[in-house]
């Protein structure tokens, strides 16, 4: 096709392929969102603990993000964050959190749009473990937001092995998938609730526990 000819000779035909070639080019400039990766698979590199003298606590094995062995109790909540904060998102991982739920509780959870204050993180967390799968809670402000739709997920949940989770926001929504089921759909109408924050991985207290996080990823929308 001749692009130098002008519009009035063109056939029909022609001009519909001038016209994809032209929505193609303007939603290529106007779609900036790159998938980067969150973690090197070797490295700690971009994270931090959120209380420093739990840095021992976090470590990578096996091309995996991990914290707690499988033997003994986890003491306390701890957190590994990232160095950037983020606002709306794509934000994708792969998880696998085992224990002995005989021991204590046994949970882990995803914070996102989370703010640092007085030595504590503060926001959303996609939680992580059983009577709490897909849901969205506001670790450390509100408490449990929405419940996640396990109508579907409890066929396809691996509660043993690895599943995925993919958390998107843009603008107030909040949308929670995990193994591509979608649990949760929240849409927050509190104007004061912070819009932009870190994303942290976290392990819970209680029981004898070990979660593991790779692949994670993240596209700014």
């Amino acid at each position: 096709m001749n692009w130098n000819q002008p519009l009035a000779r063109l056939l029909p035909g022609q001009l519909l392929l001038l016209g994809l070639w032209l929505c193609t080019s303007v939603l290529r400039a106007q779609s900036p969102e790159k998938t980067v990766s969150l973690f090197d698979g070797k490295t700690l590199k971009g994270w931090q603990p959120v209380h420093p003298a739990h840095a021992k606590l976090w470590f990578v094995a096996d091309s995996a993000i991990r914290s707690g062995d499988g033997q003994k109790k986890i003491p306390e909540n701890t957190y590994l964050r990232t160095e950037k904060e983020y606002g709306d998102f794509e934000f994708r991982c792969l998880f696998r959190l085992t224990g002995d739920p005989a021991t204590g509780m046994i949970n882990s959870g995803i914070q996102y749009r989370s703010v640092l204050k007085d030595g504590q993180i503060i926001g959303y967390q996609a939680d992580i473990g059983d009577g709490y799968w897909g849901d969205i809670y506001d670790e450390h402000r509100r408490g449990k937001l929405a419940g996640g739709d396990l109508r579907t997920l409890r066929h396809v949940l691996n509660k043993q092995g690895w599943n995925s989770y993919i958390v998107r926001c843009r603008g107030n929504r909040h949308e929670l998938y995990i193994n591509g089921v979608k649990t949760c759909d929240y849409t927050e109408t509190d104007p004061t609730i912070p819009a932009r924050g870190v994303i942290a991985v976290q392990i819970h207290s209680g029981g004898i526990a070990q979660v593991e996080f790779r692949d994670l990823t993240i596209t700014e929308l």
